[in-house]
This record gives C-alpha cells, structure tokens and sequence, in this order.
C-alpha cells in the first residue's frame, strides 16, 4: 500500500504562537550560563598559563572533564545526582544555566589560554622595562589585546551553547525543543513543528554570526 505525505505549511505557522514562549528560555539559559562561564572561564584559563604546577593541574583537570564528557551528561548529573548529594532539589532552570557555565567555561578556558599566549612575550617584556607591574601590563597590555582576539572564538562558543538548549528538554525546562513536543502531543504536526524549532534556532545563531561579522568589518575584533 503506498503511503502518501502532505507537508502542512498551514500546521507549521500555527506552531508558531506556542513556539515562541520557548525563546526567552532558550536565551536566558543560554547566555546566563555563559555569563557565568566567561568568569569561570577567566578563572580557569588564567591558572592553565601559571608557571605554578599546583595550580595548574586543578585547571587542567576541570578542562578536560567538562570537555571530555557530554552536556547531556552533565545536565543529567547536576538536575538528577546533584539533590541526592545536596540534599535537596534542583530546579530544572538553575540545572539548565549551570550545565551551560561549567561547559562554556571550559571551553572558554581554553579560549583565553590561547588568546593571552597569543600576544608576543616582547610586549610583556617592554611594559615591565616602563616601570608597569607584571599586573599593569596583563591589564593594561596583555589582556586589551587578547580579549580581541578572543571574540571570534567566544562567538561560536555562544552559538554552540545556544544549540546545546535543545537538549534540555529531557529535564523539563521550557525552552524550544520542550515546547515543540508539548504542542505534538496534542496536534502530531511532529515534521512541521520541528521544522519551526529549527528555523527558530537558525534564525537566532544567524542574527549572532551576523553581529559577530560586523565586529569585524569595523576592526574590533582579531588582530
């Protein structure tokens, strides 16, 4: 028997309106967690350049677990194993935030690690011929230009972490993919809302690679 399929342009843009309370969540969990995670990051990047053993190896540890092991994971751990150690439960929205710090900031720490290495050690050695502190010049000197450096790479970063969202749906927060299944329990439009979804995320990653390439043009970024 042939089976035959309409796709059902009608059914799609009625997703819309249910689709939309799943932004704000989406980006709250998202750039609250990288908020977080560019500190975490700084923190973590910072000890990965010591010339301190002791305190590399805590950094080098952190690194390579959070990037070592999925974000589903570590969701799971943080809204699932987290309470039983804790003593109480986590919400659903916090787990979410939290999962996107600790592996942004990971990734981040790496991110900075390479853009301050980047910087030639004779700049560091000509402040410090000034009279700067080894503090000044990483502030003044060091950090300026790293951090320009760094924007291309924390762009992406951001859009991974956006994209990353979608897996917490598996918890219960209601970002996009959560409010897309609710909204096929009751119409089975499956194909139609997740075309939806996708056209919704893409058009959020876009608008950011978007202003990440003005950044650009205008020199604000990169070398």
């Amino acid at each position: 028997m042939e089976v035959t399929f309409q796709f059902d342009w009608a059914a799609a843009f009625r997703s819309i309106p249910h689709l939309l309370p799943g932004i704000p969540w989406t980006l709250l969990i998202s750039f609250g967690g990288l908020a977080i995670g560019f500190f975490i990051g700084i923190f973590f990047g910072l000890l990965r350049i010591s010339p301190l053993r002791w305190l590399r190896f805590p950094a080098i540890l952190y690194i390579e677990v959070f990037r070592g092991t999925p974000i589903l994971v570590q969701v799971l751990f943080i809204f699932y194993g987290l309470p039983q150690l804790l003593g109480g439960p986590i919400n659903a929205l916090t787990a979410g935030i939290a999962a996107i710090a600790v592996n942004s900031g990971a990734y981040i720490s790496e991110v900075v690690r390479g853009g301050v290495q980047s910087i030639e050690r004779g700049q560091r050695e000509a402040s410090l011929s000034l009279g700067l502190s080894r503090t000044q010049a990483f502030r003044y000197v060091i950090w300026p230009q790293a951090f320009r450096r760094m924007i291309p790479p924390l762009g992406n970063q951001a859009i991974i972490s956006i994209k990353d969202t979608s897996l917490f749906s598996v918890i219960g927060v209601g970002e996009l993919v959560r409010q897309g299944q609710i909204y096929i329990a009751t119409t089975f439009t499956a194909l139609e809302v997740y075309l939806m979804v996708a056209l919704m995320y893409l058009a959020i990653t876009w608008s950011l690679s978007i202003a990440l390439r003005q950044l650009e043009r205008r020199g604000l970024v990169g070398q």
